[in-house]
């Protein structure tokens, strides 16, 4: 369970990077911006890794022998996308209005790297709801405070934050590779 608690802290990371932008750049509003923000961002974080799961369980036979190393190089390039986007401009840069669409784009956006690691919930002995429904709650609750902490703060937080997450999530595949 660690593992998992481990996991959605780093998958989170990337919701809090824009969350922290979005409260930056919106700072009216804050309250309906952070829930917005952690409803979008933690349901999309909670359905992604489960596709993942669902998807790796399909392919698990074909691929069990490799299956570690598999998951170790998705994990790997998603937290190698993540330090390469937090040395690069956030794209709520470009974000004039927060609407449905917006949010639902970003929530899409943020969650595609989830759909990846979703696989390596088929090595870990865990229930998969449950370790959606862990990634998907701590999403929400850093979702909303990262909104918080942008409208207070600005965004000097946000690339620390996505730099965080993908050591983190580089870390978790060289783990899940020497088990």
């Amino acid at each position: 369970m660690f593992e998992v608690i481990v996991l959605a802290l780093a998958l989170s990371m990337d919701a809090f990077a824009v969350s922290i932008g979005l409260g930056a750049k919106n700072t009216c509003r804050v309250p309906t911006l952070a829930f917005k923000s952690a409803l979008y961002f933690g349901v999309f974080q909670a359905l992604m890794p489960l596709i993942g799961y669902l998807g790796g369980k399909g392919v698990i036979g074909w691929v069990e022998s490799y299956a570690p190393w598999i998951a170790c190089l998705l994990l790997m390039l998603i937290g190698g996308k993540m330090i390469y986007e937090s040395m690069s401009e956030g794209i709520e840069e470009d974000i004039a209005a927060i609407t449905h669409q917006v949010m639902l784009l970003l929530a899409i956006a943020t969650s595609i790297d989830a759909m990846a690691a979703g696989f390596s919930l088929t090595l870990l002995d865990v229930n998969p709801l449950v370790a959606c429904a862990i990634i998907g709650f701590v999403t929400f609750v850093f979702s909303g405070a990262g909104v918080y902490v942008g409208s207070r703060s600005g965004t000097w937080l946000e690339d620390k934050a996505e730099l965080f997450g993908g050591i983190v999530l580089v870390l978790i595949g060289i783990k899940i590779l020497l088990d």
